[in-house]
């Protein structure tokens, strides 16, 4: 992890969580198209070192967290001060000092005002992610693309090549759409020949099992536990789509150019949501601003009924044979 003399450091602060990770691949991949002859250290949770090295945009990773989403202490960074000290988890001085105490030789920061530095870009609340980041690094002469978000299939096999992945899970109870929804239009694809697998983290065994039994999703295709990111990275790109909430899933889905029906709430996808391509499909009830890590399910997203999230997932789907004979109507689910 420490820089050789002979090749300065950059670090990134990003220690946040697989989405906010995948939507920050743009800009890493124009501060690694910079800094082609420096080592490129990322900021991140050790959960996340797999997937940081997977997008093939850093060297090593510094692992780093903090209780929710706050900032990291860096202190640990165990070579010589950082050539450059890059600011990507926030815009407050919280991340921007926690850089700073490394003594970089030049730091950016959406907070940063030192004597001699360039003003930073004004933070703008309706900017997607993506451009957000790519906006403030192309203010300091780095170009990036918010459209350059593509990762390339990993080398390993898929554990149900060909499935839709269904994932109820998300990290704050504000962005999970109700079980009995998800196991709703699991049941309803699985009438129609699909192939159902129902993923979850780690802690989310009882959301999974709440899933499959509202809709007879065998044992075998229910993957709990957590998988390895190896493993889900291959599951979602050699997935027929990936049904879920606004959480990392879903960006991995994006980032694999896989089919997707995204359910948003509070969160816009405005903000936070997919490419504009015909492969995605983003379901939103506007409404007032929510909390996106609060702990009451967003009106909003209990908005959107199964039957609406059935429909968004056929139209991406390729058709099947006969169906199965379940007796669910895409037209009776109102839940």
């Amino acid at each position: 992890m420490t820089p050789p003399p002979d090749r300065p450091g950059v670090l990134v602060l990003r220690a946040l969580g697989l989405g906010d990770l995948l939507a920050g691949v743009p800009a890493l991949r124009g501060i690694r198209r910079a800094f082609p002859a420096h080592r490129v250290v990322l900021a991140v949770p050790p959960a996340l070192t797999d997937a940081a090295l997977a997008t093939g945009t850093v060297d090593a990773v510094l692992p780093a967290e903090a209780p929710g989403r706050a900032v990291p202490v860096l202190t640990h960074w165990p070579g010589p001060p950082p050539d450059l000290a890059i600011d990507l988890h926030g815009n407050g001085p919280e991340s921007r000092d926690a850089l700073a105490a490394l003594h970089p030789r030049y730091l950016l920061a959406h907070a940063h005002r030192g004597p001699g530095s360039r003003p930073p870009p004004a933070w703008r609340g309706d900017e997607h992610e993506r451009a957000r980041w790519c906006r403030f690094v192309a203010a300091y002469g780095i170009p990036a693309d918010p459209a350059d978000l593509r990762l390339p299939p990993p080398d390993g096999p898929s554990p149900a090549p060909g499935a839709v992945v269904v994932h109820p899970g998300a990290d704050a109870v504000a962005r999970r759409w109700p079980a009995e929804r998800f196991g709703a239009v699991a049941r309803r694809l699985r009438g129609l020949g699909h192939r159902v697998v129902v993923t979850g983290g780690p802690g989310e065994d009882r959301l999974v099992q709440d899933v499959a039994d509202g809709s007879d999703v065998p044992a075998g295709d229910l993957l709990t536990g957590g998988l390895r990111f190896d493993v889900l990275s291959a599951l979602v790109a050699h997935a027929a789509l990936v049904v879920s909430g606004d959480t990392g899933i879903a960006h991995l889905a994006f980032a694999h150019g896989t089919p997707s029906v995204t359910l948003f709430g509070p969160v816009p996808p405005a903000l936070w949501g997919p490419p504009a391509l015909p492969r995605h499909r983003a379901l939103w009830r506007p409404g007032p601003p929510g909390d996106p890590h609060g702990t009451v399910t967003d009106p909003g997203l209990l908005r959107i009924g199964a039957e609406e999230a059935v429909l968004a997932a056929l139209a991406l789907l390729p058709p099947t044979g006969p169906p199965r004979g379940d007796g669910v109507d895409a037209g009776a689910l109102h839940l």
